[in-house]
Order: structure tokens, then sequence, then C-alpha cells
């Protein structure tokens, strides 16, 4: 469907990306991540023109785009594009924004246009919707009613360029829910997104953008369980994970419970599930481990799994072998670990005592 060879987009003497070689097939769905000002939005916009890149091709169904005799207003239908923001005219009721590029750009009927507009905010779950004006709706409603109108001018693909970044996060998943639908329809997609799980959960493909190209690509599997490159491995370890030391007694505990709670908001945790961690975070280091050893440096490693939604509590220190679930000492705290722990394990390697739980 779309081809890419030696794609490179620089803005004056700043090289954004280079030489960047690929290509999409039809009814492929394929999330691009990476570090933010890695090229991703560019990379998107180079690819309906938007931007147009310094060097290099793009093909669409075996038509360069960029060739100087390219019908570039007919190729660029077939490519919808749904942005951060949501674009939609403030003047005009929904279903005006709607009909409003099929009946000037397709030269559909008012009344084809009409009844399309009408089947497409249907399916992104705003028939109720029709008549309101964008100020009247919430801002998942406006994205939603954005990806409707990009539908209706009946693209082969379409690009997202994180379409859920300008939503507060209780509004996010309404909007990944309508995507998921559509690639579960079998349309073609690219979404650049900061959404991991969404990705790993709807995409054919994951480009991981780095170093001004496509740093590493494979199956969601591949990218997220088993990165190859290590600037793939960085990333996504931690995105998943984040490390905390906890030096003494005197050690911080509002800045670990505001650590944990801005790391597990990232994974749509929920108030409660996030306050389930910070307490067994707490009762591990202060309940037990720093007071038996109130002079420790205990790293903390907070991790999440995508693939289970389990989350994995790491604490280790130096010292003597201590074996927390045998001290008497412990059975309050281990009481209310052992509410929300579905397994804990402690073991002592070369000097070094680790407890694991699993939540």
């Amino acid at each position: 469907m779309i081809t890419i060879k030696g794609l490179s987009k620089s803005f004056g003497e700043l090289s954004v990306l280079e030489n960047i070689n690929t290509e999409i097939k039809e009814g492929e769905v394929i999330s691009i991540i990476g570090p933010s000002g890695c090229g991703k939005s560019t990379f998107l916009r180079c690819i309906n023109l938007l931007e147009t890149p310094t060097t290099g091709e793009i093909s669409v169904d075996g038509q360069n785009i960029l060739a100087k005799n390219a019908d570039v207003s007919g190729l660029r239908q077939k490519m919808g594009m749904v942005f951060q923001s949501f674009n939609l005219f403030s003047h005009l009721m929904i279903i005006e924004n709607l009909m409003l590029g099929p009946v000037n750009l397709l030269k559909i009927p008012k009344q084809q246009a009409y009844e399309e507009g009408m089947r497409f905010l249907e399916m992104v779950g705003l028939k109720s919707k029709v008549y309101a004006f964008p100020d009247e709706l919430s801002g998942g409603q406006k994205q939603r009613a954005a990806i409707a109108r990009t539908l209706a001018m009946k693209p082969e693909i379409v690009l997202f360029d994180e379409p859920t970044s300008a939503l507060d996060p209780t509004m996010v998943s309404e909007v990944l829910g309508v995507i998921r639908k559509l690639a579960s329809n079998g349309l073609t997609m690219m979404i650049v997104t900061h959404e991991m799980k969404f990705a790993r959960d709807v995409s054919s493909r994951v480009f991981y953008m780095d170093e001004k190209g496509i740093y590493e690509e494979g199956s969601p599997e591949q990218i997220f369980d088993h990165p190859q490159k290590i600037k793939t491995r960085a990333f996504i370890k931690k995105i998943f994970a984040f490390e905390y030391e906890a030096a003494g007694r005197g050690f911080d505990l509002y800045e670990l419970n505001a650590k944990i709670e801005e790391f597990l908001k990232k994974q749509m945790f929920t108030e409660r599930q996030i306050m389930n961690v910070q307490l067994v975070c707490e009762e591990i280091l202060l309940g037990i481990l720093l007071q038996a050893f109130p002079r420790a440096v205990v790293s903390l490693l907070v991790e999440y799994s995508d693939l289970n939604g389990e989350v994995t509590i790491q604490a280790s220190f130096d010292g003597e072998v201590y074996d927390l679930l045998k001290a008497e000492e412990n059975t309050i705290s281990l009481a209310i670990i052992n509410t929300y722990a579905k397994k804990m394990s402690t073991e002592n390697r070369e000097g070094r005592n680790t407890v694991t739980i699993i939540i």
C-alpha cells in the first residue's frame, strides 16, 4: 500500500529524519512509539505531505506522491489524518462537520453524505450528538467526532498523531475503544501513541523510533518483551518500571508515594489500585526491612507487566541472610501485605537480600 524509500527531513540545519525505509501493507495496524522529540509526528506528517520530505520517495498504491506530476490531493484523500487537537469547525454542528468534506471534495450528494455521516457517528457512539456543536462535547467526544469525520472521507489508511494526548485520562479509554474497533474491522492504520498497553494489544507491528529513524521494528511481543537493541530496551524499561532508593529510615515516604502515583497513573491504574501498591511498599520498607536494618540502603524496583497486569515490587539490600517470612516481628506487616499479594519470596545471593512481591 505505502512504500517509503530513503525518507529524510530537515528543518534548516536541523536533521529530524534520516534515510527511513519501510513498507505498510493493507490491513496492518502500526504503532509508532519512542521518546519525545524523536520525529514520530514529523514522520507521520511527511507521509501525507503536511510536511514536505527533504529527500526520498513515498509511493501510495505504486504512485510516487513526491513526483512533480503527482495528483497529491487525490492521493492524499486516500490517507485520513486524526490530530492531537480536534480541529472541528466550532460554528458547525457535528453532522455538518462530517458532511463538509464528502460534499465539497468527494462531490457526494448532501442526503447521501448525511446518511453516511449518521452511520459513522453511530459507529463512534455519538448518535445522540448529531446536532450538537463542538463546544457542547467533552474532549473525548470531540476526538471521536474527529475520527468519524475522517472516516466519512473513506480513506484507505488513517494516520493518528497522538490522538489521546490532549485528553483527560478519564476520556482516553473511550477514544482508544473506537480505534480498537476500527482495527478489528481491518482498517489500515498508523498510530503515534504513548499508550503502551494499547499499542501492544492493537498492533500488528510496532516501530520504535530513535536516532532519526526507525531504530527497531517488530511484533508487539518482540518490541515489548524481547527488544533487541539497547535504546529500545532502555525505553521499554523506563515505561514499565521505576527505581527508588530508600537510604535508611529517614527516606522521604511522601516522595516515594508521589513517584508511585505518577508511574501507575501512566498505566491507567485507579486510585484504589495505586493506594494498594503504596501501602505494600510502605509496609515492606518501614514495617519490615528498615525495622530490622535501620541503616540499610534499600533499592526498590516497581515493575508493571503489560502482559498480565501484575505489579512486581522488588526490594534489595546488602546484609546478613534475612528471611522476612519467618521473623515473628513481621506478623502485622506481613498480614497487610498478604491482603494484596499474589506471591511473595525472599532470597540471599552473594550477600544481597532480595524480597519480591507480586500484586
